[in-house]
């Protein structure tokens, strides 16, 4: 018998044509994009082992498997592929569980396409979460499995409860279960939660951005306190390969921004050795890339004021070079301060991890806003150990940091914040000259490599209206998205057809599709903005710097 099946959620487990940010295709809504074009981009269904198991599956789903295995048999536990659940599902299951993180399409990415686009909000990654469960509820029929979903997307299922009926849930937890698993499933195969250990409800947050528990059956949660997350010793090393080679170095990230949740959360550090035996469970399934996940790389055993920790961050990326069989690897996320102020760390690190014209370093950075005070308002820390005002402006930062990164091949994916507590017209133009300085800048005669994504801060309100109408986005917040989906074409255009891979008819097929439609989500925002009042000339031209500027600047970085 098997008595845990654990399952993915299926946008996490696709490859997306490895093409950098395709990943959050399933964002977009599906009425937007056709569903033959939606399922070419995201390529090829997972792989699967003879037995029906899933071959590489999402981190967090191996981190949940390797706890149930510290004390149950092998037998007893899989991690099933979607299209195999009925090899494993039978009357003697006691527990489903499922991992998710954006399940009702009410996620940042998501939402801000709905807040662009309107209408139902009906995204890809909900029509395949709703396809998945209905998949799981028909096999489960009649059986006495529960079923369990997980993840850091069940947040969502508080914003809309009458969801958790609608997929018969039986329970939801919340929080990180590393070193409770085996526990945790225990008592719910046994209908007897321990109050000493669980809450009974979840975890929220006030006006004032405190955390809060609120009761509710339906879920289960760890708390609040500092034992409801594990210790880095109580977490497991994975023992089956993870979806894209991606392995944990640390948890937590301490910079503090208001609007984050993840800062709340206790920092631990992964010691290198720890990160290469579980990269060395990657590569003897094939896999020759590390992706080294963070929710702030420079936060790795930083020093006083968030200096980066040089000779830490050295040893750890040597460490996952090292390994056999890896090839390339990259971190997740990092802020834009430490590459403005560290140069030579960086090309230090890009000698380590080979980074080059054929091998560049993807990393998501929260840029947030181009404003000084914004900047300075919600997320102070993100500029340190730089300062705004002796080391320039957080627009001059950024500067550097994208010069140092591009120089060195590096190539940052920004998110834009629309909608701040507090932003004013000012502001907004702020991000405008930012985005656009950074747009036409060069160095070494190449232009800065980025890309930019604008997010919008959605009112629970509307998410909870189930629609929205174009009118969230005000006249200012739509310019902000124009100048990002300006740059986005021009990315899509230079970069389409180059960063592809597969055969020939693959990268044709994709290179063409990224590229055109770039330019064809730019012309549906500026048709937006235009009716909205935007001056979308403005727009071109504001904060584009002169040849003599782009000059200057570049002498200035390099000195």
């Amino acid at each position: 018998m098997t008595k845990f099946v654990l399952v993915s959620d299926s946008t996490l487990s696709y490859e997306y044509r490895n093409f950098p940010l395709l990943d959050f295709l399933p964002c977009a809504p599906s009425r937007s994009i056709p569903a033959s074009i939606y399922k070419f981009l995201r390529g090829p269904a997972p792989p699967a082992r003879p037995n029906g198991e899933l071959l590489f599956a999402p981190y967090a789903l191996r981190k949940l498997e390797a706890s149930l295995l510290r004390k149950y048999d092998r037998k007893d536990v899989v991690v099933a592929h979607e299209d195999y659940l009925q090899n494993f599902i039978k009357d003697d299951t006691e527990i489903i569980g499922i991992t998710t993180m954006d399940p009702l399409g009410t996620g940042p990415t998501t939402m801000s396409y709905y807040a662009l686009m309107g209408g139902e909000m009906m995204a890809w990654v909900r029509r395949d979460w709703e396809e998945l469960i209905a998949k799981i509820n028909a096999i489960r029929k009649g059986k006495k499995a529960k079923l369990i979903v997980g993840g850091p997307g069940v947040w969502e299922f508080t914003v809309m409860p009458e969801t958790i009926e609608q997929y018969k849930f039986d329970y939801i937890f919340q929080g990180e279960a590393d070193d409770i698993a085996p526990l945790l499933f225990e008592q719910i195969v046994e209908d007897n939660i321990d109050p000493s250990l669980f809450y009974r409800g979840y975890m929220s947050y006030d006006d004032h951005f405190r955390r809060v528990l609120k009761k509710d059956d339906r879920f289960i949660a760890r708390g609040i306190s500092a034992s409801a997350y594990p210790k880095l010793e109580d977490i497991p090393e994975i023992v089956n390969p993870s979806v894209k080679g991606m392995v944990e170095v640390m948890r937590g990230c301490g910079v503090g921004c208001d609007f984050c949740e993840v800062t709340l959360r206790p920092l631990r550090y992964y010691s290198p050795e720890m990160v290469a035996r579980e990269l060395a469970v990657n590569t003897r399934a094939g896999i020759k890339n590390a992706w080294l996940h963070s929710d702030e790389i420079f936060g790795y055993k930083h020093g006083n004021m968030f200096a980066p920790n040089e000779e830490a961050l050295t040893d750890l990326f040597n460490a996952a070079m090292s390994v056999p069989g890896i090839e390339t690897s990259n971190p997740t996320h990092g802020r834009i301060s430490i590459p403005a102020g560290y140069p030579d760390m960086i090309a230090k690190f890009s000698k380590i991890l080979k980074a080059g014209p054929k091998n560049w370093i993807g990393v998501q950075t929260g840029v947030e806003t181009g404003s000084d005070e914004l900047a300075k308002k919600h997320m102070p820390n993100k500029t340190l150990p730089l300062h705004i005002g002796p080391d320039g402006s957080w627009r001059e930062i950024v500067w550097q940091g994208v010069y140092v990164e591009t120089r060195n091949y590096w190539r940052p994916a920004f998110t834009i914040q629309v909608g701040q507590e507090g932003e004013t017209e000012e502001d907004y133009w702020d991000t405008i000259g930012m985005i656009n300085n950074l747009s036409h800048s060069f160095v070494d005669g190449r232009p800065f490599e980025f890309t930019i994504t604008p997010l919008v801060n959605v009112p629970l309100g509307r998410i909870k209206s189930h629609t929205l109408n174009k009118s969230l986005l005000t006249r200012d917040q739509l310019a902000v998205y124009y100048a990002s989906y300006l740059h986005l074409a021009k990315i899509a255009a230079r970069d389409g057809f180059r960063d592809t891979e597969g055969n020939f008819f693959a990268r044709a097929g994709t290179g063409s599709l990224i590229s055109g439609g770039g330019f064809l989500m730019l012309k549906y925002v500026e048709r937006i903005a235009r009716k909205a009042g935007v001056d979308i000339e403005k727009i071109k031209s504001y904060g584009v710097p002169s040849t003599r500027e782009i000059s200057s600047m570049s002498q200035l970085a390099r000195a």
